[in-house]
């Protein structure tokens, strides 16, 4: 069909051409005059010489165009002597009209009859732009085709034109195709291209009825299948109604395009819930924030004076409002993840309700540990999501080795511990809702935008030009999903608990060995190693907590046991070590990627 728009482009092109010229009598132009209206054939050249066999077939097509610009055509099929079992007839129904547009031509209420009266069954089969028109022409001399066409007018420039593919294919070669076009006025100008789809080439001959240049009439001889005739006839402006019936392209760039209208719109529907989300995250979605004094208390030292009787100057380990390393890794990122558990299964050990057994091993081989059950002390009370871990640790046994955890009933039960984690968040009051809760419904909200964004997206792109703006609501549910991590908010009393946490931190990563009385740095340096991996500071206080067990050899780690060639100053690179082993053994269970 690119073919077609060139030669349309081409016969359009010369009727402007000719109805700017002067009008001088041309075989292709007559000016209008009074005299009596001719026959439709009268004046048309002769057709052209042809064997019989082509000469055999012609067709004169008659085309009456109302003031609404609806076409009414009626075409005379003569096959001669020997006609086909059954005839083609191709009608252009699509066609290219600008870059964005196809001209469409609407063609209905076909019938056609044969020389006697009787009805000739017509088959439609619309393909590729084209409208094939198949009759039973078997024993028919001729057959009446009829039809009627709408969008074939169309106004361009200061007049009106009637362009018309009149012939957009025979399914057999025809010798003669005559087409004549009777308006309610007279012609001002026409033009013709015929042959192969993309001829540019003037069709055999035309003219404007003679001397009263009241019809439109061509010619186009031997005419193989396949080849076409298209027509443009001129008319003054206003004389005819009727307009191009368009439809518009689709294609990728069209579909988003951007102008001011889709680019307004766009950031509109992006404003608007984006600027929403900041809001909420600011005012719904906030912690109920502490004063800066708050933190400062957290800053204080976490040793408490007191002890057992006779003891002065014993210090007793007091974390900030109490707070145990699992709670303290939740509530800081709102989170139950790998490291709140790595931090509790230390601190358990560290309060003597289990024991870490380095397993000895060769230079190069793979480092195990061994968890041994304790009872643990009576004034201990373990919270429900420790004796969760215990239980998920150890289950029916007393002995475990770090290496068969992924293989034993473990991972399945961590799902429990984290459930209990974001439980006691909401019992301790520092969340109103469990955090993962809150998080879950945004980000199902934020999925939800998202969906319906891209489904409005690609609607638009098929129907419209705005497909664009659909954009807007894709980003926006994004924005949503991805600030749903934001969405959990601390209750003051949270905010105030996570003001301490920071404190304590602060105090962590600068307190110093000498702030401690020699003989308890042990035990209370020991107490704070679960908090360091908490705060990511494990090698400093693994460090900090060898040597002050090595500055009294007799003062071991009653909860860290290595072989028998271990040395305290090795303890920084085995609890190292052993925490990231542990956080590996978690990490790569299927069931701890719901952990979070």
């Amino acid at each position: 069909m690119g073919g077609v728009g060139l030669a349309r482009a081409a016969a359009a092109a010369l009727v402007l051409a000719v109805s700017a010229s002067v009008p001088v009598a041309a075989p292709a132009l007559a000016a209008p005059a009074e005299p009596p209206e001719p026959s439709a054939t009268e004046s048309l050249p002769a057709a052209l010489p042809g064997d019989g066999a082509r000469r055999e077939t012609s067709n004169a097509i008659r085309l009456e165009l109302g003031e609404n610009g609806v076409l009414h055509a009626e075409e005379a099929i003569s096959f001669g002597a020997d006609p086909p079992e059954e005839f083609v007839r191709t009608l252009v129904v699509r066609e290219p009209y600008d870059a964005e547009h196809d001209r469409l031509f609407e063609v209905s209420d076909v019938s056609a009859v044969d020389v006697s009266g009787g009805a000739v069954e017509v088959e439609r089969a619309e393909r590729d732009g084209t409208l094939d028109l198949r009759m039973d022409t078997e024993g028919r001399s001729e057959v009446v085709l009829r039809y009627t066409v709408r969008g074939a007018v169309d106004p361009v420039g200061t007049g009106t034109e009637l362009e018309w593919t009149a012939v957009g294919g025979y399914s057999a070669p025809v010798a003669e195709t005559t087409v004549v076009v009777d308006a309610a006025v007279p012609p001002s100008a026409l033009s013709c291209t015929a042959g192969a789809p993309s001829s540019s080439i003037y069709c055999t001959s035309s003219d404007m009825g003679g001397h009263q240049a009241l019809l439109a009439r061509f010619l186009q001889t031997d005419m193989e299948p396949g080849d076409f005739l298209y027509i443009v006839v001129g008319y003054p402006a206003g004389s005819i109604g009727g307009e191009a019936i368009l439809e518009r392209n689709w294609s990728l760039q069209s579909a988003f395009a951007i102008t001011p209208g889709t680019a307004t719109v766009f950031g509109l529907l992006l404003l608007v819930p984006v600027g929403g989300l900041i809001a909420l995250i600011r005012i719904r979605g906030r912690d109920e924030r502490a004063l800066r004094t708050e933190a400062a208390a957290g800053r204080a030292p976490v040793a408490a004076a007191g002890g057992a009787a006779g003891e002065p100057d014993a210090v007793r380990f007091r974390p900030p409002d109490n707070v145990h390393p699992g709670q303290i890794g939740t509530l800081i990122d709102e989170q139950a993840d790998v490291v709140d558990i790595t931090a509790t299964v230390v601190d358990l050990a560290v309060r003597g309700h289990l024991t870490i057994r380095e397993l000895p091993h060769a230079q190069y081989s793979a480092t195990d540990w061994r968890l041994d059950k304790r009872p643990g002390p009576v004034d201990d009370d373990l919270l429900p999501y420790e004796r969760m871990l215990l239980d998920a640790l150890f289950h029916q046994w007393h002995q475990v080795k770090l290496s068969e955890l992924g293989r034993s009933e473990f991972p399945a039960r961590l799902s429990e511990v984290r459930d209990e984690l974001y439980r006691d968040m909401v019992r301790l009051k520092w969340f109103a809702n469990r955090p993962n809760v809150e998080r879950n419904r945004w980000a199902t909200v934020g999925i939800a935008i998202t969906v319906v964004g891209v489904v409005l997206t690609v609607l638009l792109a098929v129907f419209t030009q705005a497909a664009f703006t659909g954009l807007a609501v894709v980003i926006a549910g994004a924005a949503v999903t991805v600030g749903a991590q934001f969405m959990p908010a601390k209750t003051r009393q949270g905010s105030v608990v996570f003001a301490h946490t920071l404190g304590f931190r602060d105090y962590l990563l600068s307190a110093e060995a000498e702030d401690v009385p020699p003989r308890h740095r042990v035990a209370l340096f020991s107490r704070y190693l679960p908090y360091a991996i908490i705060f990511d500071n494990v090698d400093r206080w693994a460090a900090i907590l060898a040597s002050a067990s090595s500055e009294d050899p007799a003062d071991g780690l009653p909860w860290y046991v290595g072989p028998d060639d271990w040395k305290l100053q090795d303890f920084a690179d085995s609890i190292r070590s052993f925490a990231l082993t542990l956080t590996g053994v978690i990490s790569n269970t299927r069931q701890f990627r719901t952990l979070r």
